[in-house]
């Protein structure tokens, strides 16, 4: 079984959260101070203006950013009683009601934003707001208990929902794979924290005017804690920068922050949780600054041979498969499956992405390769979908974008 470290440290504006397993990057979570992200952050925004032909509306969030909420992801009204009736929640698969119905110019709104700004297309936004945790997603607005997918659809499925519905508190939950592996004790204190989270949010937003922040998005060791799921680092190695005149004695920020968050929501994680007290920064000591720094180079070498060529542009990412000198096309592709999955995670790649894998001769060749790149995408926290290969052989799969992607995070 993989030895899984968390190691947190901050790096000028950059404050970096590396998951190791066995010693080899996985997965990398980067907020830059000087370009904050607002992907998760709950906002009481303010209806700017009604866009009919777009069947949405601007909302402004403040700080002179706005962006667009469409008529689809229009729910009740939060500010709303409780108990009043989700008048706005379209059915599924119905086609959801003119906006224009749905909010007025001027009405305050809770929603959260799914997506950060993208050149010149602002936030994406939604009013279905969800607080995630390792093991559970609070969706407040909701009514159900929603198993995840990836836990198939035999009677356990049944049987962990009707688990969860003794457990939680509140309303609209969403179930993660992690769930099943966990205490009930675990369980229920998540469910706890999160639905207190959500009243704080919830009382606040009724207290003041629009537009400004209720609750910011998850910072980059929380967001390591939260995706890791059921499978908890066994140590978290955190780096605080030194005050002038030497290492540290007392807890530093970055150190107290994340204690916080344990004592509220992952009480289990606080013994693991440790402080980085030698001289030397604790990204050189496991050279991580130059698997940080390959991570921009477009060629990436594949652990048994060949290489991979990554390019990205405007409209898609394209990877390339080379075969370097290494004789079976299928046992290059296979090997280039696992590294492709890691390389979109870390690089956090959204969008479309074209695969050229090295040409095969049998259709169950290509098959078998399709097969191992589905199940190496599979423990992807961002939803990815691989829809098969083209008639020219090129392979095809989406990424939902989250974040920002690496490349812009480290643009100088």
């Amino acid at each position: 079984m993989n030895r899984l470290e968390l190691l947190v440290d901050r790096d000028g504006p950059l404050t970096r959260a590396a998951v190791l397993a066995d010693g080899r990057l996985t997965d990398l979570h980067i907020d830059h101070a000087d370009h904050p992200s607002l992907l998760g952050a709950i906002v009481l925004g303010r209806v700017e203006r009604i866009a009919t032909g777009l069947n949405g509306a601007f909302i402004e969030l403040g700080g002179g950013l706005s962006g667009l909420l469409p008529a689809a992801d229009v729910r009740r009204p939060i500010l709303d009683d409780d108990s009043s009736p989700s008048r706005s929640q379209p059915r599924p698969g119905s086609k959801p009601a003119a906006i224009g119905a749905l909010l007025r110019a001027g009405q305050p709104v809770v929603l959260q934003v799914k997506a950060d700004a993208a050149g010149a297309k602002g936030p994406s936004l939604t009013m279905d707001v969800t607080l995630p945790g390792r093991f559970l997603v609070h969706a407040p607005l909701g009514r159900d208990i929603a198993v995840s997918k990836r836990l198939g659809s035999g009677p356990e499925r049944a049987a962990l929902a009707r688990r969860i519905e003794g457990l939680v508190t509140g309303a609209g939950w969403i179930v993660r794979a992690g769930a099943a592996q966990v205490s009930d004790e675990l369980l229920a204190a998540e469910s706890e924290a999160l639905h207190l989270q959500w009243r704080t949010i919830r009382d606040d937003a009724r207290a003041g005017s629009a537009p400004r922040l209720l609750h910011p998005g998850p910072d980059a060791p929380t967001r390591a804690l939260i995706e890791q799921g059921a499978a908890a680092p066994d140590t978290i190695i955190v780096d605080d920068p030194a005050p002038a005149g030497g290492i540290a004695v007392g807890e530093g920020p970055l150190l107290s922050g994340l204690r916080n968050w344990c004592d509220r929501h992952a009480p289990d994680l606080l013994p693991r949780l440790t402080a980085h007290r030698a001289p030397q920064r604790l990204f050189d000591l496991r050279d991580l600054d130059s698997a940080i720094a390959d991570l921009l180079d477009t060629r990436v070498p594949l652990p048994l041979g060949g290489s991979l060529v990554i390019e990205r542009t405007e409209a898609l990412t394209v990877v390339d498969v080379n075969a370097g000198e290494r004789g079976n096309p299928v046992d290059v592709n296979i090997d280039a499956a696992a590294e492709i999955a890691r390389q979109l995670r870390l690089r956090n790649v959204g969008g479309i992405v074209v695969v050229d894998f090295v040409n095969m001769r049998g259709r169950g060749d290509a098959e078998r390769v399709l097969a191992a790149l589905s199940h190496a995408v599979e423990s992807d926290p961002v939803q990815t979908q691989v829809y098969g290969m083209s008639k020219l052989g090129l392979v095809e799969l989406t990424r939902a974008r989250r974040g920002t992607p690496l490349a812009a995070l480290l643009r100088p």
